[in-house]
């Protein structure tokens, strides 16, 4: 289900690129300086898994992560179509923004696109369950969990308050697709 399609920045209906092979991915990614890693669990994971199991279950990855990003906390959020202001939180992301520290997702469960605004192009990230994506400090991107969303997904942190978004003021991912998880629970 993990899937990069690169746009022209000023052309969003034709791809420019499109991938769902993981390692083509990972190459494609780390040429912007994006870090994408396919990670399993190190222990089996019940859907119903509460945080803590969840950190048990993917504890080395996590662990060489933060050693080698330097982050000092990671949490698990859990998102579904009946989580409170579901509508106001997808929203919250739809915009083009940048953080101080490296925004680095990795995600247990379910789906949600990344879209990162580099070198005139739009990167497109379709991250599915097992994918992990890491977006440096000062990079300009979004994020759409869906009209439905339904994904559970590890975040780690530099600072103990966490991240802020600073809006670029740029428009365009109003003129970018948004992610319609209708058509990805039906692949």
């Amino acid at each position: 289900m993990s899937d990069l399609t690169v746009y022209l920045e000023n052309d969003a209906r034709r791809p420019e690129f499109r991938t769902a092979d993981p390692a083509l991915m990972a190459g494609h990614l780390a040429h912007i300086g994006i870090l994408y890693e396919r990670w399993t669990a190190d222990a089996p994971l019940p859907a119903s898994a509460d945080a803590d199991a969840v950190q048990r279950a993917y504890a080395a990855p996590i662990d060489r992560l933060k050693a080698a990003r330097r982050f000092c906390t990671a949490d698990v959020v859990r998102v579904t179509p009946k989580t409170d202001g579901v509508e106001a939180l997808r929203a919250k992301f739809l915009y083009e923004h940048t953080h101080a520290e490296d925004e680095a997702r990795f995600f247990v469960e379910g789906a949600g696109a990344f879209y990162i605004h580099l070198d005139r192009r739009v990167f497109r990230v379709l991250c599915g369950t097992g994918d992990l994506l890491s977006i440096p400090a000062g990079t300009p991107h979004w994020f759409d969990m869906g009209p439905r969303p339904r994904f559970t997904t590890i975040r780690f942190f530099s600072r103990p308050e966490g991240w802020m978004a600073t809006p670029t003021g740029d428009t365009i991912a109003a003129r970018f697709p948004l992610f319609e998880t209708e058509a990805v629970e039906a692949a």
